[in-house]
């Protein structure tokens, strides 16, 4: 049993699930109630359960996924979203993920499917997400002051015949999600109550509404429901999340996160400005875009960086819209080689968001200042650079503008990507369509040539880029030359030709050489298809690499002969004159 939340919202919440007659519980259920009193406000209660398709063979791991991952990212989302808009982004991605990993199994027909449904009770409101056949039920007093339980979710089913059912949607089923978000007042008294089918398909709704019903605490409800249940010979696992809403706010926090989208945009701020507890101590950098400033929290004292947006764009919606998802993206990916996004303790006043302070030089300069490079230190950076792009790519995000600018070398050479600016997280809608840009993202030097086109070529983006930065690393200059830059057309980049990185570098191995210029090509059949892929090719020798193309040597040795013997006839000849000239 929870008790919850603020001096103004207080709910009991307690779930329960258990494996019943099956040999393992494919079910997945919980309840997250955030300590921070700021974070209970500005993102409320979350109750969730999922239903494992147990035919798919990953029906386990793929409710455990979805579950694990909702409650975690969703205290992650920016404050300044809606809770229907961060619920929609983040099952988005899970539901790609599971998608992704089924069919990496496609073979073996092992599926990651999974039914899901969950509740955000925010304030006075209560937002729920569907799909699949679990179930989302409301007990509340009618208008005539009888207690009444309303089903606010339907079944996403397909009837096949009077005995058999199957499901239509689940998370994973398919690259597209289709789920459904409603959202319903809540009154004090009212008891909310998730279940997976094991549950409601054995306990009738009179039975539901009279267990509701009863003085019991939310976590002694959720188990009589699993109980009666399997008293009633469930022959599957059972799950049941219940809450109590004891107490609600006087404001609704819906107008509040109304504000918090409308906060204005800061002033130029400079040295000994406070903004929301933060002094300002100085500029670190700034653009036509966004400023970023070394702050000190004048609580705790910690020094952190705050990125402000510009002015410039102060009323452009876009724009606002993708600062904002920065943060989110950010607060996502986890990892050493990845600055860190910082979680707002204050409320606040303006639109600006904080991360860690990574002391450092650019990798440009890096670069710069250590030609010719050493290339233990130099392969040592790149394995970093790609432990950090993996973390983006196992949330679903791409970076899409990695460049050496884009990276912090530490003291303790240590490399950070720092830059979420033109990150991509693939949502399901999008992933069949290109990737709309008002022009090429990111550096021409760095940036797949495919995104100039209007085509999205996902995460060998980023493997292209982190090929072209290995490859100016240890030459000091570029794959297809400075002339990459002034490409504009299809046209202009077929005339490109890859310069062979031993040309600037000799002592480069073929092998080395060969695995950059297959991170590199434009063709995306050619190209690897994973940063682990190619960071296996720059780390060890590939034995494709290292073989001779039997035509080629054959070429190569006739060539050598007739040079050999256009050799000696020459010296020959040289001979004959000097024995002329001597008599």
């Amino acid at each position: 049993m929870i008790e919850t939340l603020t001096d103004n919202l207080k709910m009991d919440t307690g779930y329960f699930t258990a494996t019943g007659r099956k040999s393992q519980n494919e079910d997945c259920a919980g309840v997250h109630v955030p300590e921070d009193s700021y974070l209970s406000q500005s993102k409320g209660v979350v109750l969730v359960v999922a239903d494992g398709v147990s035919s798919a063979e990953a029906g386990k791991d793929a409710s455990h996924t979805a579950v694990t991952r909702f409650l975690d990212e969703y205290y992650q989302t920016p404050d300044t979203w809606s809770a229907g808009h961060c619920g929609e982004k983040i099952l988005s991605t899970i539901n790609l993920r599971l998608y992704r990993k089924s069919h990496e199994f496609a073979t073996e027909c092992k599926g990651y499917l999974t039914t899901f449904s969950a509740i955000v009770v925010k304030s006075r409101t209560a937002h729920f997400f569907h799909i699949g056949d679990s179930r989302i039920f409301r007990l509340h007093r009618d208008e005539s002051g009888e207690l009444a339980l309303s089903q606010l979710t339907r079944d996403h089913t397909a009837v096949l015949d009077e005995n058999r059912a199957t499901l239509s949607r689940a998370l994973g089923m398919d690259n597209r999600l289709n789920v459904d978000y409603g959202r319903v007042p809540l009154e004090e008294g009212d008891v909310l109550l998730l279940t997976s089918d094991g549950v409601h398909d054995f306990i009738d709704e009179s039975q539901i509404r009279e267990i509701l019903s009863q003085e019991k605490s939310a976590e002694e409800i959720s188990r009589q429901l699993v109980d009666t249940a399997l008293a009633n010979d469930s022959d599957d696992n059972v799950s049941a999340v219940v809450a109590r809403i004891n107490q609600l706010p006087e404001e609704s926090l819906d107008d509040y996160s109304v504000k918090l989208t409308r906060l204005p945009f800061p002033p130029e701020l400079a040295p000994g400005m406070r903004v929301d507890g933060y002094e300002i101590l100085r500029e670190l950098f700034a653009s036509s875009r966004s400023q970023l400033y070394l702050v000190r929290d004048t609580e705790t004292g910690e020094e952190v960086a705050m990125k402000t947006p510009s002015l410039n764009f102060e009323d452009d919606i876009s724009y606002i819209d993708r600062f904002i998802q920065e943060e989110w993206i950010g607060s996502r990916v986890k990892g050493e080689n990845v600055v860190q996004i910082i979680r707002q303790a204050r409320p606040r006043t303006c639109l600006y968001y904080l991360m860690e302070f990574v002391q450092g030089e650019g990798l440009d300069r890096w670069i710069e200042q250590h030609q010719p490079v050493s290339p233990k230190a130099a392969i040592a950076i790149v394995k970093q650079i790609a432990k950090g792009l993996e973390a983006f790519h196992d949330n679903e995000a791409i970076h899409q503008d990695l460049k050496p600018a884009n990276v912090l070398i530490t003291e303790e050479q240590r490399a950070v990507i720092v830059d979420f600016g033109s990150v991509y997280v693939a949502g399901l809608a999008e992933l069949q369509r290109p990737l709309i840009h008002e022009g090429a993202l990111g550096t021409a030097s760095y940036s797949d040539p495919l995104y100039l086109l209007g085509k999205n070529p996902g995460m060998q983006g980023d493997v292209y880029a982190l090929a072209t930065i290995t490859y100016e690393m240890f030459t000091g200059t570029l794959p297809y030359g400075p002339a990459v830059e002034e490409c504009r057309t299809a046209f202009d980049y077929d005339r490109l030709r890859y310069q062979s990185a031993a040309l600037h570098n000799p002592v480069i191995p073929v092998w080395f050489d060969s695995a950059l210029e297959r991170g590199v090509a434009f063709d995306l059949d050619q190209r690897y298809r994973t940063i682990e892929q190619l960071m296996t090719d720059l780390t060890q020798p590939n034995p494709e690499f290292l073989k001779v193309d039997p035509v080629t040597e054959s070429s190569t040795s006739r060539l050598l002969f007739w040079k050999l013997l256009s050799g000696f006839w020459f010296i020959t000849f040289l001979l004959l004159l000097y024995l002329f000239s001597q008599s």
